[in-house]
């Protein structure tokens, strides 16, 4: 018998100038390639996501860098879906910051939650600058023993790389991690990197960017395991 192949969207709007979205096919081919599966990838432009969209089509979602987004609205429409669908999802950079922006607005009731970079003058800007902007940095990641993060990469401590200058406002940290969204990786300095939610079967957003290392002809150890979770039955 056949086994069917796993379908990916990618959320985003394809740039081939930005080293993530060269990173991130590379990355699913070599997943794909350990897993002896047929993983396919689509980009759904942001903009061309709206209520009419099947969504339903994709095994899993990655939200993936280089924001802002064409379309907030289509990006959150996605991560929406994804969350309360129980579809794997994976956000990475900006993908981290709108994974958190849709949960303060849908789960935790904050409609006037905003991003900073798009609305700076907001009185809730949930993402606001880095205190140091992360563009082409690497740091050293705390991973929570247990959580999803961590069983992924098989230890407690890694380093990964970053370009990004946008974070979770420090104002609204304790209450955006007060229910279900969980942190599950602090940098060096303790600052929030990634997160997760709690009953879902698996959903991590990280502010760094492990899909880079497949430009290394490393496989990304997240990567993977959002593979692994859409083998799983549902």
């Amino acid at each position: 018998m056949e086994r069917s192949a796993i379908r990916i969207a990618l959320i985003g709007d394809h740039d081939p100038q930005v080293t993530a979205h060269q990173a991130i096919p590379v990355a699913l081919g070599l997943v794909a390639e350990q897993l002896e599966r047929d993983v396919q990838l689509k980009w759904l432009p942001t903009e061309q996501i709206h209520a009419d969209t099947p969504l339903h089509a994709f095994d899993g979602f990655w939200c993936v860098p280089a924001s802002p987004y064409k379309s907030e609205a289509g990006a959150l429409r996605a991560i929406r879906f994804a969350r309360e669908q129980q579809r794997p999802f994976l956000g990475t950079c900006g993908g981290f910051q709108h994974a958190v922006l849709e949960y303060s607005r849908n789960v935790l009731g904050w409609a006037d939650a905003a991003h900073g970079e798009t609305s700076p003058e907001s009185g809730r800007a949930l993402l606001t600058p880095l205190t140091c902007s992360l563009v082409e940095a690497v740091d050293r990641i705390h991973l929570v023993p247990g959580s999803l993060i961590a069983k992924a990469y098989e230890t407690a401590e890694i380093h990964e790389g970053y370009r990004c200058r946008y974070g979770v406002n420090p104002q609204f940290t304790e209450r955006l991690l007060s229910d279900q969204l969980q942190a599950v990786g602090h940098d060096s300095a303790g600052d929030l990197r990634a997160v997760e939610l709690t009953g879902h079967r698996f959903f991590v957003a990280t502010l760094f960017q492990p899909e880079r290392a497949a430009l290394k002809g490393q496989t990304p150890p997240l990567v993977r395991a959002l593979i692994e979770a859409c083998l799983e039955p549902r």
